[in-house]
């Protein structure tokens, strides 16, 4: 009886350490397998075509989030999803490219397609900060007091920083009539200032014209929009009109805008044939080159200078630049903006969308606009000290270079 004990002690402790040894071979064996072997439930995980990244640190993070965040339960696994989508577009360094999940998707949607008011200043991303491109004249930035340049720390309570350009406007835009508060720094100036913004119906100015009396005709260009270009033609026949060949371009705080009225102007300046500006679509496309499409309105009596400054970007950045490298015009103020970039929006899902970098907008001699702006051929800064006496030394250079030619 006591060896038939013993006999079953045996059995028992020999299957209690198989069962032992089996438990923690499967454990070893299950610590080995790919990360995402671990993850159940997984829809459309097999891999694109030609991708060859190790996405198995990808899927062990993922686990250890589940394992050891207490914020785990903060965020669904769809959540998560659009979080490493948007992480995925941010790596690229482009402030304009951005994925938009879907209550992002809803609100981007609403403000293109709805009625709402706004402060009237174009906004992007200089050195990694929101700034402000340009203030639109008589519209509530401008009344308010910000100048182009600002950078923009806080939207309301809202930590600006590292926010993209399409998230800022969705909290700077909001029913006419309400107000927004910005917290700005200044270039030059340690301490911030505080901005309050009455939101408005925002009118976009095009062109004002002015004859100065040595006969110098001046066309002041404030944005690029879809009349722009005939608009411009207007001014440009009262300049004919005038029997002067001397002609004031100003494009300072122009935020730009339409491609097309950047060309149609330019053809205007620039002999038929010759390039006003190219897109680069590096390796997806061919580059698409615009030429001047003439007719070419003036011969080579016609004396031009363009003012530009920081507040000069886009379509104004394109024009600028046809003029100068095809040898029309002389650029006077100081570097533009930089955004030479052409933006596509795809729908990802039904309710997801990705505003993708395309292109990007090359001058006639190739030097891409985005990554360094324009430089002026004749340096002229405009200080806050010019602004309170109410001077403008861009513009008397200007005048100063046509007055001392015949």
């Amino acid at each position: 009886m006591k060896q038939y004990k013993k006999k079953i002690i045996y059995a028992l402790a020999s299957l209690i350490i198989l069962i032992s040894v089996f438990g923690l071979g499967a454990t070893y064996g299950y610590s080995q397998k790919p990360a995402i072997d671990k993850v159940s439930s997984v829809i459309n995980k097999e891999p694109a075509q030609g991708v060859t990244a190790d996405f198995n640190s990808f899927w062990k993070v993922w686990n250890l989030l589940n394992q050891k965040s207490i914020y785990a339960k903060k965020a669904t696994d769809q959540d998560r999803v659009w979080g490493a989508i948007k992480g995925m577009t941010a790596s690229l360094g482009d402030p304009y490219t951005v994925f938009f999940p879907p209550e992002e998707n809803k609100l981007f949607n609403d403000e293109i397609h709805g009625s709402f008011g706004g402060i009237g200043a174009e906004i992007g991303v200089k050195d990694k900060l929101l700034t402000v491109i340009s203030p639109l004249k008589d519209n509530p930035a401008m009344l308010a007091g910000i100048k182009s340049g600002d950078k923009i720390l806080k939207i309301d309570k809202t930590d600006a920083n590292n926010m993209t350009v399409d998230h800022a406007i969705s909290l700077i835009r909001g029913p006419i009539g309400t107000s927004v508060v910005l917290t700005i720094l200044r270039p030059g100036e340690k301490t911030t200032r505080e901005f309050t913004v009455v939101r408005g119906d925002i009118k976009i100015p095009t062109i004002d014209t002015q004859l100065l009396p040595n006969n110098i005709f001046v066309i002041k260009f404030y944005s690029f929009s879809e009349n722009s270009d005939s608009l411009f033609k207007d001014a440009l026949d009262k300049f004919i009109a005038t029997g002067s060949h001397k002609l004031i371009i100003d494009m300072r705080g122009n935020p730009g805008g339409y491609l097309t009225s950047a060309v149609n102007i330019g053809s205007w300046f620039i002999d038929e044939g010759k390039t006003i500006v190219s897109e680069d679509f590096g390796s997806n496309k061919k580059m698409q080159v615009y030429r001047s499409h003439g007719p070419k309105l003036f011969d080579n009596k016609l004396q031009l200078v363009v003012l530009v400054d920081g507040g000069s970007a886009s379509a104004a950045e394109i024009l600028a630049g046809a003029l100068q490298e095809n040898g029309v015009g002389t650029l006077v103020g100081e570097r533009t903006f930089g955004k030479g970039s052409v933006q596509e929006l795809i729908n990802v899902t039904n309710d997801t969308s990705l505003k993708v970098t395309v292109a990007r907008w090359l001058t006639p001699n190739g030097t891409s606009i985005s990554e360094h702006g324009l430089d002026p051929d004749v340096v002229v800064p405009y200080t806050q000290k010019d602004a309170d006496a109410k001077k403008d030394p861009q513009m008397d250079k200007a005048v100063e270079i046509l007055s001392a030619k015949p």
